[in-house]
């Protein structure tokens, strides 16, 4: 018997928390938290924990697959990978030579990975990247972006340190990040107050010194409230607001008529309670966090919820502070050199973007784009033609609304391929399936994390490849090998690395001992005297000439959202657990013994109304479509709203285990590609209502 361990990154969910993994005779027997990493502690989230389920499932591609029948009919050949890198390569060679390299697309699900095939893309000569952030955090970072001119990743969040963490748009112990998770367990310890805001009474809920359950889609109306109470008792850090805080003055004015009372009739918060939620963030200030949110694609005010919380955080003084939001260094920041890109081989395509970002809406960011803008490109061919699409581990068919209109969104293309290590809705739909390896039988890039203490880590392999699969990286380096870009083609995965780590100082061998390399001694918490805000004024500028040029208010007048019409009728809402990363792991064996199907949460009284029991099969139903799922009665959630754990409604009959289980939230969201949030670019998946009946 042969025992060894790896360290190495989990590829579970986006968190990406670095692993421990032990392997015995070549079979993958434990994983566990890096012990090199003390916020770990050893721990890992069930996810994590089930990293064998995805490794050994039997129903995964495993080889790649050309299709021989209609879209979506699940007929393929199976094919080897020369053929399929022919296959792909001279169908993108056609799409190129007819149309031009603008009309070839490529999305992914963000993250640190990212360098080697958008620098297949760009080396391609289109400027076409997206990811599916337009479904997730695209509205707090455009928030972040209007006030600071930096991104969300400017700052970190120090939770071991804080006094008082604001959960809004944020379920911390359900959508888990293991090390947040525990740093945050360990304030609390020392006396660190939790407050939650949301629809429903979570996991983090269950948790909190505050809870406020909020009418669903009254966010705004708190926040603004919130300032309000700080400015009126003059609650705010005025020597931060005097030197790094630009137009208080405007904002003052803006929020004097959202008093605690007027917020009260529209989210139904007391007005004594936020006062006293408000005292208590005094208190704790400057060390306090209120967690801008992950998952911020759900209203249409999304953006102005997310800028509140981040103009809140200024207004306690807490940017660039102990226990607050300190600003992250990069590695020029701590004297060191940064990794050699592979984007920097290829000049930036000078075509402008087929979803309008940069040139149309010049407010958003151009990196990912819009992908729901892109979708609405290759439907009308405006601006101009898209007709090859690679979408690398992304399930848009899972991920965005009303997939069968993206169905047909999708017609007007000439190639569609799927990279993936699992089935999804996508890749059954797609003309090509190019299987990677799991996590744990792949490299990666190396990436960098910005942090308090940068490093740079490295995913390992584990193990070998189970089946006919490849790593990413194999997989673009095989197309690049047959579209002409030889900068792109490595043979080893060593050789990959090296060429990033040119110049660095640091070599492959300095990653065996922790699985990474950290670029400074101890943290830098850096000061304002080292640190400027990208915008005009230099400040944090509470008015954006970006957006007000582009006729997007920076302080939006409140609207009330909404409300049921009709006696059944309920807003749909829809969140995370910690036992699934969205549609990706509800096919894994050991994670759907524990949760096999979603259930919809719906309120005591209004079930009662309806002669609804708890656990009785009801129909949720949007104009002519119904679906049926079990209920959950419950007093913990607001009236006006339903809620479902996403990712469950597989219909696929390759995913045995998750088939015909639960319910498809996005299958309740007619129109839904049209309904967005204008000034942050983040779909309103929340905007949507839904009747509830006895079936």
């Amino acid at each position: 018997m042969t025992n060894s361990s790896v360290l190495t990154v989990c590829g579970m969910c986006t968190v990406r928390c670095p692993i421990k993994v032990q392997v015995k005779n070549g079979q993958v027997s434990f994983i566990e938290g890096n012990p090199h990493v003390p916020a770990m502690k050893g721990a890992v989230c069930p996810r994590g924990a089930a990293g064998t389920g995805l490794l050994y499932d039997n129903e995964r591609p495993q080889t790649p697959l050309i299709r021989v029948g209609e879209r979506g009919e699940g007929k393929w050949r199976k094919a080897s990978w020369d053929e399929a890198f022919d296959y792909v390569a001279e169908r993108l060679g056609q799409v190129k030579e007819e149309y031009g390299a603008r009309a070839i697309s490529l999305s992914d699900r963000g993250g640190p990975f990212r360098d080697f095939h958008r620098a297949f893309l760009r080396g391609l000569g289109s400027p076409n990247y997206i990811n599916h952030d337009s479904s997730c955090a695209r509205n707090v970072q455009h928030a972040a972006l209007s006030l600071t001119g930096k991104g969300r990743k400017a700052v970190a969040y120090d939770f071991k340190n804080s006094k008082h963490v604001v959960l809004q748009l944020r379920n911390i112990f359900e959508s888990v990040n293991v090390q947040e998770v525990n740093n945050l367990m360990d304030a609390m310890e020392k006396g660190c107050k939790l407050s939650v805001i949301d629809i429903r009474s979570n996991i983090s809920a269950s948790k909190a010194h505050n809870f406020m359950k909020i009418r669903p889609g009254t966010d705004y109306a708190f926040n603004l409230a919130v300032i309000n109470e700080i400015i009126s008792k003059r609650f705010f850090d005025k020597k931060f607001e005097n030197q790094y805080i630009e137009g208080f003055k405007e904002l003052e004015q803006f929020v004097e008529v959202y008093t605690p009372e007027w917020s009260e009739k529209e989210t139904g918060i007391p007005a004594d309670q936020l006062r006293n939620f408000v005292k208590q963030l005094a208190e704790a200030a400057p060390s306090v966090i209120w967690h801008p949110g992950w998952m911020v694609a759900r209203y249409t005010d999304s953006f102005y919820v997310c800028r509140t919380i981040y103009i809140i955080n200024a207004l306690m003084g807490s940017y660039g502070v102990k226990g607050g939001l300190p600003f992250v260094s990069k590695p020029g920041d701590v004297g060191r050199k940064g990794l050699k890109k592979f984007m920097d081989l290829y000049p930036k395509p000078e075509e402008k973007r087929a979803d309008g970002v940069g040139w149309k809406y010049k407010h958003f960011q151009e990196g990912p784009g819009l992908a729901h803008l892109l979708f609405e490109a290759m439907e009308k061919e405006d601006p101009y033609p898209v007709k090859a699409y690679i979408a690398f581990r992304h399930d848009p068919l899972m991920g965005f609304p009303e997939p069968e209109r993206l169905k047909k969104m999708w017609e007007n293309l000439d190639l569609l391929v799927s990279v993936t290590f699992s089935w999804s809705d996508t890749a059954w739909h797609s003309d090509v399936v190019l299987p990677m390896s799991t996590y744990l039988e792949r490299e990666s890039v190396i990436a960098t994390k910005n942090a308090l203490k940068p490093q740079f880590f490295m995913r390992k392999r584990t193990v070998e490849p189970c089946y006919d699969t490849k790593a990413d990286w194999e997989i673009f380096s095989g197309l690049a090998k047959r579209m002409g870009l030889p900068e792109l083609v490595f043979e080893t995965a060593e050789d990959l690395w090296n060429f990033q780590l040119e110049g660095t100082g640091v070599k492959i061998e300095h990653f065996d001992a922790k699985g990474m390399v950290s670029l400074a001694d101890k943290p830098v918490y850096l000061n304002f005297d080292d640190y400027k805000f990208k915008t005009p004024s230099g400040k944090i500028d509470i008015i954006s000439e970006k957006f007000e040029d582009s006729g997007i208010a920076s302080l939006k007048p409140y609207e009330s959202p909404n409300k049921p019409k009709k006696q059944g009728d309920f807003r749909l809402t829809f969140g995370r657990c910690a036992l699934h990363t969205q549609g990706h792991t509800v096919n894994n064996p050991m994670l759907s013994d524990q949760m096999s199907e979603n259930v919809l949460w719906i309120h005591t009284d209004e079930a009662q109304k309806l002669g609804i029991s708890d656990g009785e099969v009801v129909n949720v139903t949007q104009n002519d479509y119904t679906e049926t799922i079990k209920a959950k009665v419950t007093d913990l959630i607001h009236p006006e709203a339903v809620f479902v754990i996403h990712g469950f409604g597989h219909r696929l009959e390759v995913e045995s285990i998750a088939f015909g289980k639960g319910l498809a939230d996005n299958k309740f969201m007619a129109g839904g590609m049209d309904i967005w949030d204008k000034a942050g670019g983040g779909i309103a998946y929340q905007e949507h209502f839904v009747t509830v009946s006895k079936a």
